[in-house]
Parts: structure tokens; C-alpha cells; sequence
């Protein structure tokens, strides 16, 4: 079973491997693109700088299919930051996994703390079912028992907190324009309609991240499988890589998409 380090703050749980790969993904799309657009020039561009202006074009290209041109130029940057971000926290995971295994033995004994930290919950009884949990595997006398396993390295988006947390981003930020535009038209545009209030409220921030978490999730429990299976798994472990790569890339092209859909609902003057 995989553990994550976790603390209790404010009467919440936070996941110290999540915080770390939040992070991580944040420093490498910042200097990704300081590297991409240190040199930029009038004239013919370097490589790195037809790479970013590709890029820039394709989401710009995004938001100019469903927000009006006048209005487009506007959002690219949040556009561009939300695609790179999931793009490149999409991959982050299948670079390679850091995962430490632990046992009890003479020499030496996991701490209390630590213990309390990896079956961190708000709820008492979920916290000791999974202490029992714990003390089982540290403590198990099965050879092939590697030991209860610490995750620190992983997609931040194979994380339904982070997710949910874009997703809350993005549609908070939509309902702020439409209220800003215009007040009476968002009320009337969001409840006046009960399927509207059903969309708005439960099918979207459900919809976003979930289709996004799942889909990653899903990619890195497979992978964790085969590299479990040794030699036998290389050749599908390679194939299973290669098609992650496609998913993530699509996943981060569907969030972008979905996200200037839900703007262009609030600030288009047709809505």
C-alpha cells in the first residue's frame, strides 16, 4: 500500500508530497519559460523560441474559437498558464517515481510521528483503521512484503485536491466576469433556469477536474502495476509511457478548452 507524509492544519489534512510536486511543476513552467523567451527576437527565431511561439499560437488559437476576438487576447495568458501547468504536471509522473519502502526491526523503528503523520485524517476512525493498517505491514514477517511504501513523487493532477482546486479557480473566476458584466444577467443566467443551477453547481465542478484526475490517476496506478511485474512488464510499460504522454497532452488540451468554454458562457455578449 503507498502512504504520503501528511500534517493536520486549521482542521485540514495536507499532503507534504502534493505540496511538493505543486511546487515543483510551478518552478519548472516558470523556468521553462524564462529559457523559452530569454532571447526572443524580430528575426528568424531560435528553436526554443519557435517552440514557445507554437505554443502560444495554439492557445491563443483555443481561445479565439469560443471567446470573441476583442475580448480573446485578454485570457490567453490564463490560458496559456492553466495548459502548461496540467501539460507538464500530466508528465511529471511518468519521468520516474521516488516511492521509500520501511520496516520495524531491531535496528530500526519508524517514530511515532512519522506514523501519525502517514495515517493523518480528520476522521478518528478512518486514522485507526489505518494505523492498524500500517502496524500490520511495518511489522510484517513475509519475505516478499516490501513494507508499507511512501510516495514523494508523482503528477500533482493525479490528485483530486489539485484538481478540484483548478477547477474551483476557473469557475470562480467565470461566475466573478459574469457578475462584473452584468449582475442581473448572471442571476438570471445561472438560476433562473433549474438545469442551469444543476450545471453550474454540480455538473461542471464535478465534470472538470474528475475527467481530469481520473484520467491521470488511472495512467500512474498502471504504471506503479507494471513496473511491479519486473522484465515481463518492460515491453507494455514502454507502450503504456508512450500512451500517457498522448493522454496527458489531450487531458491538458480538454481542461484549456473546457475553461475558456465556461468563460466565453459569462463575458460573450451573445450569453
Amino acid at each position: 500500500m503507498h502512504y504520503s507524509l501528511r500534517f493536520e492544519w486549521l482542521g485540514m489534512v495536507f499532503d507534504i508530497s502534493t505540496i511538493l510536486m505543486i511546487l515543483v511543476t510551478s518552478l519548472v513552467v516558470l523556468l521553462l519559460c524564462i529559457g523559452m523567451t530569454r532571447n526572443l527576437t524580430s528575426a528568424t527565431p531560435s528553436g526554443a523560441q519557435n517552440v514557445m511561439e507554437w505554443i502560444v499560437d495554439f492557445v491563443t488559437g483555443i481561445t479565439k474559437s469560443y471567446i470573441t476576438p476583442k475580448k480573446a487576447a485578454g485570457f490567453v495568458s490564463l490560458a496559456l498558464t492553466l495548459f502548461l501547468y496540467i501539460f507538464l504536471g500530466n508528465q511529471l509522473g511518468l519521468v520516474f517515481n521516488v516511492n521509500t519502502a520501511h520496516h520495524n526491526s531491531p535496528d530500526h523503528q519508524v517514530s511515532e510521528k512519522v506514523k501519525d503523520m502517514l495515517t493523518a485524517s480528520t476522521n478518528e476512525q478512518m486514522k485507526q483503521q489505518k494505523m492498524a493498517k500500517l502496524e500490520e505491514e511495518l511489522n510484517s514477517t513475509d519475505p516478499s512484503s516490501h513494507g508499507p511504501v511512501i510516495g514523494w513523487w508523482k503528477s500533482p493532477t493525479a490528485t483530486p485536491s489539485v484538481t478540484f482546486a483548478l477547477a474551483f479557480i476557473v469557475l470562480l473566476y467565470a461566475h466573478y466576469l459574469g457578475i462584473k458584466k452584468s449582475f442581473s444577467g448572471w442571476l438570471k443566467h445561472t438560476f433562473l433556469n433549474p438545469i442551469h443551477i444543476l450545471e453550474e453547481f454540480i455538473i461542471k465542478p464535478l465534470t472538470l477536474p474528475l475527467r481530469l484526475f481520473g484520467n491521470i490517476f488511472a495512467g500512474e496506478v498502471l504504471i506503479s502495476f507494471l513496473l511491479g511485474v519486473g522484465i515481463f512488464g518492460s515491453i507494455p510499460l514502454f507502450l503504456w509511457l508512450g500512451y500517457s504522454v498522448f493522454v496527458g497532452s489531450v487531458q491538458a488540451f480538454i481542461f484549456t478548452t473546457l475553461a475558456m468554454v465556461y468563460l466565453s458562457q459569462q463575458v460573450n455578449e451573445d450569453h
